[in-house]
C-alpha cells in the first residue's frame, strides 16, 4: 500500500472542502483534497447561484472549477478516489485509506464529504431512475422539453430546481406532503408567480408507473386517504439528503441522523479531525456557509498542527 505524508487531508470537494484547501494551502501546509465524484459536489449540478456575496450570478459547475483553480494556485493537490476509513495513529497523525489501495498520513483531517439525495423508496423509483426519475433537474430537465413534469418536495432545493425545470417543461407540478412550503419567502414568491408551476398539497407519491419510462404517478392524499393517478413524463425528487458519514461511523460522534457532532470550530471528538458542510450537525446547507465552515476548519487545523507538531520539534 502506497502511503504519502501530508499536513492536511481534506475529504470532499464541495465548497467547504475547496475553501478548506485554499486556506490550508495558503497557510503553507502540504494539502491534498480527495473527491470521489466531481469537483464542486452538489454545487456542480446547480445551474445558477444567485446568493453568493459579490457574485451576482454564476453557474455552479464554473464556481467549483474556479475554487479548485484558486486553491491549486497555492499548492493544493487533488486526488480522485473514495475514502474507506480514517485510523488514528499512535503519534497523533491519522491514516486515511482509499478504495484504490493508496493511503495518506495526515497531521490533520478535514471531513467535508457532504450528503446524498434521499429517495422516496416507492415501487418503480429505482427501476425508472434515469428514465424519467431524477434527483438533478439541472442535469436532466432539458430532456423533457414541452412535457409535463413533477417535483417532489417543499424546501429550497425543490423550488429552486423546479423553477429551473420550467425553462423546459410545459408544466411543473409540485407535490408536497404538507399544506405549506418550507422554502424561503423569496423562492416561494417566485414559485407562486410562475405560470407553469402548480401545487398539490397534503399528498405523497405511492408508486412510479411506466414500463421503459415514467408515464404517471400514483398519489395518495394524506388527509382523505384518496388515491389518484397523475400523468407525467418526469419526477424530480428533492426531499433531503443523507450524510456521507458511514466511513467514520464508530470513530466520530454523530447525532441520530448520522451528522457528525462538532463545536463552533468544527472540532470533532477525535483530536486532529474536523468536520464541515452538510455532514455536520445543524448545517445551513448554503454555498456561503459551507465555504465558511471549510475556512474555519482549515484555520483550526493550522492551529492544531502548530500546537501539536510544529511546537514539538
Amino acid at each position: 500500500m502506497a502511503t504519502t505524508e501530508y499536513d492536511v487531508v481534506i475529504i470532499g470537494a464541495g465548497p467547504a472542502g475547496l475553501a478548506a484547501g485554499l486556506y490550508a494551502s495558503r497557510a503553507r501546509r502540504k494539502t491534498i483534497l480527495i473527491e470521489k465524484n466531481v469537483t464542486g459536489g452538489q454545487v456542480a449540478v446547480t445551474a445558477v447561484i444567485e446568493n453568493y456575496p459579490g457574485i451576482h450570478e454564476v453557474n455552479g459547475f464554473d464556481l467549483g472549477q474556479q475554487m479548485q483553480s484558486q486553491a491549486e494556485k497555492y499548492g493544493m493537490e487533488m486526488a480522485y478516489a473514495q475514502v474507506q476509513s480514517i485510523t488514528p495513529q499512535s503519534d497523533g497523525r491519522h491514516l486515511v485509506k482509499m478504495d484504490d489501495d493508496n493511503a495518506f498520513i495526515a497531521k490533520a483531517v478535514i471531513v467535508t464529504a457532504g450528503a446524498d439525495y434521499v429517495r422516496l423508496g416507492v415501487p418503480g423509483e429505482d427501476r425508472l431512475t434515469g428514465y424519467g426519475v431524477s434527483y438533478c433537474a439541472t442535469c436532466d430537465a432539458a430532456f423533457f422539453k414541452d412535457m409535463p413534469t413533477v417535483v417532489v418536495g417543499g424546501g429550497d432545493s425543490a423550488l429552486d430546481e423546479g423553477l429551473f425545470v420550467t425553462r423546459y417543461a410545459s408544466s411543473v407540478t409540485v407535490i408536497h406532503r404538507r399544506d405549506e412550503l418550507r422554502a424561503g419567502a423569496y423562492l416561494q414568491e417566485r414559485a407562486f408567480a410562475e405560470p407553469k408551476m402548480n401545487f398539490i398539497w397534503d399528498t405523497v407519491v405511492e408508486e412510479v408507473n411506466g414500463e421503459s419510462e415514467v408515464e404517471s404517478l400514483t398519489l395518495k392524499n394524506l388527509k382523505t386517504g384518496e388515491t389518484s393517478t397523475l400523468p407525467t413524463k418526469a419526477m424530480f425528487v428533492f426531499i433531503g439528503h443523507n450524510p456521507n458519514s458511514s466511513f467514520v461511523d464508530g470513530l466520530l460522534n454523530m447525532d441520530a441522523g448520522n451528522h457528525v457532532i462538532v463545536n463552533e470550530w468544527m472540532d470533532t471528538n477525535v483530536p486532529g479531525i474536523f468536520a464541515a458542510r452538510e455532514i455536520r450537525v445543524n448545517a445551513a446547507k448554503q454555498v456561503i456557509t459551507s465555504a465558511g465552515d471549510g475556512a474555519t476548519a482549515a484555520i483550526r487545523a493550522d492551529h492544531y498542527i502548530t500546537d501539536h507538531f510544529d511546537n514539538m520539534k
